[in-house]
């Protein structure tokens, strides 16, 4: 025995959460499938994962080393999509978790993508503009090698947007000509699509829209609160008001407002650019953002990142209906806790994908060399959105469970089809 060290192997560390969680609800969608071990091994584990290091010269001098990873899930049913974010948590269990989602959420939407995710550990806060230019450009150049218009897309997700994707999209380009199709939700004026900012809020009100219809209900009227009031929250809110809804609840990282009249979506976003956050919002008082989810709403959208409804808070859940505009925001836990109340939960693989859908919209007028209008892109979205909820649905009523467990019993049998097809 070796000193200040225990007999025997070590057992090895398990995954983080993020990953236990989805690596659970594969297994389950597996045993209910029947998949055969080697097809279920096949997607438990990452086609491709690389983790690079990205040297960047800080404003001060300085060469700082951050850790980035892209993962791609599948590659099955076409090229890897996902995208890329900028955070303290980024790790390869949280990557390898959400390319997993993104496999599942193309396959729902019916779309020709596998899944992919990428991202870098850093705090973007608190880096300058130049600072994060040189970062993606870096990093952009590290994972290039797994990258290409027929292999793996990215696009926009935490902390990066089309801004960061023109650096991306430059960096990948090199003979001078844009490389249009190498990423998504770029600037219009590079080959991005109409509708893609707000893509992913767009396809959280699609969601709550057929929810509350197979409900028999309607959005006009109805009371909404959005945990995370970034990108895909305020998008949802403004646009869930526009039809007809009330967001009377929002929060983000430093607080959280309540308006039991209503909070006008996009006065809320002025104040938030101006102040740096929702705190202080004259038109709303404000509350504890732990206090947001027990509201008497209709619907509550969890828009921030993942475990936003846990065991803790799960049982004060008052809204009849959950739409995940985040990925993986409710635990398993929560989710007993909600089914055991009669609380509906779209799950994110399903209600967040109006993102992944407007990008493949995007690479299909890029590699056409087309544009199209935004009603257009709208209205081939909201079909894609519309039907592959109808499809959930049918899936879960058949095999008798919630709507997550029936997206993902869908997804995994459409994957699984693909590689049997392929004769993988």
């Amino acid at each position: 025995m070796t000193a200040g060290r225990p007999d025997g192997p070590r057992a090895a560390p398990g995954p983080e959460p993020i990953l236990a969680q989805a690596l659970g609800q594969l297994d389950s969608a597996a045993g209910r499938l029947g998949l055969s071990p080697e097809v279920h091994r096949r997607l438990r584990a990452p086609r491709r994962e690389l983790t690079v290091s990205v040297p960047v010269r800080m404003d001060d001098g300085r060469v700082q080393v951050f850790t980035g990873h892209r993962v791609q899930h599948s590659l099955d049913r076409g090229p890897a999509k996902g995208g890329i974010r900028y955070h303290p948590a980024v790790s390869l269990d949280e990557t390898r978790a959400l390319a997993m989602w993104m496999a599942w959420k193309a396959a729902i939407a019916g779309i020709p993508y596998g899944g992919s995710k990428g991202g870098v550990a850093c705090d973007p806060r608190a880096m300058s503009p130049g600072e994060l230019e040189r970062l993606t450009r870096r990093f952009a150049v590290e994972i290039s090698p797994i990258l290409g218009p027929h292999l793996d897309i990215p696009a926009p997700d935490v902390n990066t947007d089309s801004r960061t994707m023109a650096w991306f999209m430059d960096a990948l380009s090199p003979g001078g000509a844009p490389n249009l199709a190498v990423v998504t939700g770029k600037p219009v004026e590079l080959g991005g699509s109409l509708g893609r900012a707000e893509a992913t809020g767009r396809g959280v009100m699609v969601a709550a829209g057929r929810a509350r219809a197979a409900a028999g209900a309607g959005l006009a009227g109805a009371r909404v609160g959005v945990i995370g009031y970034g990108k895909v929250g305020y998008w949802a809110a403004q646009l869930l008001s526009d039809e007809g809804a009330v967001v009377v609840a929002a929060s983000d990282s430093a607080g959280a407002v309540h308006a039991a009249g209503g909070i006008d979506p996009d006065e809320l976003l002025r104040h938030k650019r101006a102040a740096g956050s929702l705190a202080g919002y004259p038109g709303a008082g404000a509350i504890d953002p732990e206090d947001l989810a027990s509201l008497d709403l209709d619907i509550l959208v969890p828009a921030a990142r993942d475990g936003q409804l846990n065991r803790g808070n799960a049982g004060s859940v008052r809204a009849p209906l959950v739409v995940e505009g985040a990925n993986g925001p409710t635990t398993p836990e929560a989710e007993a806790i909600l089914a055991e109340r009669g609380v509906l939960v779209v799950p994110d693989i399903l209600a967040n994908a109006g993102g992944v859908v407007v990008s493949y919209l995007e690479w299909v007028q890029n590699l056409q060399g087309r544009s199209w209008d935004l009603a257009r892109v709208n209205s081939a979205m909201e079909g894609i959105l519309t039907r592959a909820f109808d499809e959930v649905r049918a899936a879960a009523d058949r095999h008798g469970t919630g709507l997550r467990e029936g997206a993902t019993i869908l997804a995994v049998d459409r994957v699984a089809g693909a590689i049997r097809a392929r004769g993988l």
